[in-house]
């Protein structure tokens, strides 16, 4: 599913005016929209009573529109507009029925606004949509409306809120809230959704959305280039499991990483490989690694190295897998490696063998720190590389701050991908996958349970795992993100918000594929 900041919507609808639509008929089908949404979320609106906030543009002519309809079938309706309206023809429609429309200029202690609200059924938030520029200021008419209608939605009996477009204070591109948004029950976006709307904190603050098709040529949709990832993309985008297939069917994935204080990283990393299909995992590892946890997964196949005093892999590893990186699909280095000078010699000597392994490689985790502290870091990554980075790492690797990554997650997740010359997968809520060529798309979930030790070395293993099944890289870091999402929402059911551990991620991550490939 595509998705558009405030202006490509704009440049969208100007399309569909071109191609044969007219203003007036975008806003009937958006507001014809709001009203139909409204009346299933009451019921039945016989005897009820809506209010509409209209706001003095556009998403307040949508808002009025809903208001004429919503009237016709039976509604008592009552309009309010903060700072009045611009469009007189809409306003024309209303003056011709028995609604009753206010002029907030006109009701300067919004008294009137008050017996409105007072045992309300339903409110209808047209105010502003995708066209707020700034923040609210306290005091001024939309900001008492908001703050309003949110002590009535505290109160006993609350009226529900369906949102137009946006809910009011919510940037459409960033995904800010303003101090004054009063959360819907449900928020109806027209012809595409909105950027900000899967950022946080926007994402929860929006209630149910649905998206309505209002006319948007489909060539103009075609040229916007985000994409929401959905199970209809993964479905579409898994890997192929023929029934004469063997392990080496699947390919196989070197896992390089663990030190004395990072123990289970590896075997994370690597059962999260086999658990999203890879037919066979091997890990390269400090002996002593290997050691504490090859009973705990006896699938694995194992390389020991020797170790640093401080527990690590030395840099001349490197020299001993130079010539294992060929014998495998695909590889994941990072997990548990630690930070120190051995560490970043090793990344430096191993940088131009990655290429070796035939459909990629990720860099995870401490991999990411060595590559940010080397100068000439971003000419030395392949380009069939995805980088699975946190904001703290994407901070380093882009000398930056975290505050600065956050502000910008899509933005900084495509300037690293164009620097580093690779796929870069910007984790956390709702994380981007971003390409050096300029594709992005960005996951649908946001979900605190995933906020764990160990959960990136599975999403790292299971990325790995779709690279040796053949997947190209940005494919295999959609898959891997997508998967890890929803199996994190499945486990949400059983474990709520918190006590998650990662290994039971890797291992509900079959069914949650057999779920997404069988709707």
């Amino acid at each position: 599913m595509k998705l558009v900041t405030a202006a490509q919507m704009r440049e969208l609808e100007q399309a569909a005016v071109a191609a044969g639509s007219s203003e007036a008929q975008l806003m009937e089908e958006a507001g014809l929209a709001v009203a139909q949404e409204a009346w299933m979320l009451l019921g039945t609106l016989e005897g009820r009573r809506i209010v509409v906030l209209a706001g003095p543009g556009n998403n307040g002519g949508d808002g009025l529109v809903a208001a004429r309809h919503l009237f016709d079938w039976g509604a008592g309706i009552t309009v309010y507009m903060p700072k009045g309206h611009r469009r007189e023809d809409r306003l024309e429609e209303i003056r011709k029925r028995e609604i009753v429309l206010v002029d907030g200029r006109e009701d300067a202690d919004q008294v009137a606004l008050d017996a409105a609200l007072m045992g309300c059924d339903l409110v209808v938030d047209a105010l502003l949509g995708i066209g707020q520029a700034r923040p609210l200021d306290p005091g001024e008419p939309m900001a008492v409306a908001l703050d309003k209608l949110a002590a009535a939605r505290s109160g006993y009996q609350p009226p529900k809120l369906v949102a137009v477009d946006l809910p009011t204070g919510v940037n459409a591109d960033s995904g800010a809230v303003d101090a004054h948004t009063v959360e819907p029950d449900m928020t109806v976006t027209f012809g595409l959704p909105k950027v900000g709307m899967y950022q946080a904190p926007a994402s929860a603050v929006l209630g149910k959305v649905q998206v309505i098709d209002i006319g948007i040529p489909k060539a103009a949709q075609e040229a916007v280039k985000l994409e929401l990832l959905t199970s209809r993309w993964v479905r579409l985008n898994l890997p192929k499991r023929p029934e004469d297939a063997n392990k080496g069917t699947f390919g196989k994935v070197l896992v390089v990483g663990g030190s004395r204080h990072y123990v289970g990283a590896v075997q994370l990393a690597a059962v999260s490989a086999y658990r999203s299909g890879a037919g066979l995992v091997t890990v390269a590892a400090p002996e002593r690694v290997a050691g504490l946890v090859a009973g705990a997964a006896p699938e694995v196949t194992w390389l020991p190295q020797p170790e640093t005093p401080s527990g690590g892999l030395p840099g001349e590893t490197a020299i001993a897998l130079r010539d294992e990186w060929l014998q495998f699909s695909a590889a994941v280095v990072g997990p548990g490696l630690g930070d120190d000078a051995e560490i970043r010699a090793f990344i430096l000597a191993s940088l131009p063998d990655l290429q070796d392994a035939a459909n990629g490689v990720v860099i995870d985790a401490d991999a990411l720190n060595a590559l940010a502290s080397l100068p000439d870091g971003p000419g030395r990554v392949p380009p069939n590389a995805v980088l699975t980075p946190h904001p703290g790492e994407l901070a380093r690797l882009m000398q930056t701050t975290v505050a600065d990554v956050q502000s910008r997650r899509l933005a900084i997740a495509g300037e690293a991908a164009a620097k580093y010359g690779c796929t870069v997968v910007l984790k956390g809520a709702h994380s981007v996958i971003a390409t050096a060529d300029g594709r992005t798309s960005l996951s649908p979930f946001a979900n605190p349970l995933l906020a764990t030790a160990g959960s990136g070395d599975v999403l790292a293993g299971v990325i790995g795992g779709y690279l040796a099944q053949g997947a190209a890289p940005f494919e295999a870091a959609c898959l891997g993100v997508y998967l890890h999402g929803a199996t994190g929402e499945a486990l949400s059911e059983d474990y709520g918000t918190a006590g998650l551990l990662a290994s039971e991620i890797a291992a509900r991550l079959p069914k949650v594929v057999k779920d997404v490939a069988s709707p």
